[in-house]
């Protein structure tokens, strides 16, 4: 399946809960002081720095407003400098479309147990998952748990989770009784 981007509508809110980082890597000999910097496409939006901490919890909710789903997810961590430039602390991508197309799935969410797994991503080299992670069904609500590892660096990961909300005047992602919406198409074969 590939999808469609939409006119200038915004699609939904993807609410992008940064937990925290593990085993950062250091970037200079006095402090490491990280924080989160998430963008999806023109839309910045950034976390509160920890000080002195290579495995911070920041346990922050970001907000995104999806308006192409084909955009990357980007988080990048960053040494916060009082003196120079932040150092950069490793990146990682996330596609949001396999989070997406479970939203799209024809199953009676409610019906389903908490907990319940919809959809699995293995790691692999188009993403950035350090371990399988699982589309799940959970309290009432489709999330996304990843630890992500961080490319351009020697080590580092990120706990963090993706939920997907309606906003105002959002066009919106939710299934209308099909698994096709307009937001995605079929591919053709040639």
């Amino acid at each position: 399946m590939e999808f469609a981007a939409m006119e200038d509508k915004q699609l939904g809110v993807m609410r992008v809960h940064v937990k925290r980082g593990i085993n950062l890597a250091i970037r200079d000999s006095t402090t490491r002081d990280p924080y989160v910097v998430v963008t999806l496409a023109n839309q910045k939006v950034k976390t509160r720095v920890i000080n002195s901490n290579c495995n911070p919890v920041w346990d922050e909710q970001l907000a995104l407003t999806i308006k192409d789903v084909t955009d990357p997810i980007r988080m990048t961590v960053y040494d916060k400098d009082r003196f120079s430039g932040d150092d950069k602390m490793g990146d990682a991508e996330i596609d949001m479309r396999p989070f997406l197309e479970a939203h799209q799935m024809e199953l009676d969410f409610q019906k389903l147990p908490n907990g319940c797994a919809i959809k699995r991503i293995r790691p692999g080299r188009t993403n950035c998952l350090a371990e399988e992670s699982s589309i799940t069904w959970s309290n009432g609500k489709i999330i996304q748990d990843m630890i992500l590892r961080l490319r351009n660096v020697e080590c580092g990961e990120l706990e963090i989770m993706l939920e997907l909300a309606d906003g105002p005047g959002c066009k919106g992602l939710g299934r209308e009784g099909s698994k096709k919406t307009s937001w995605m198409q079929t591919k053709q074969l040639d």
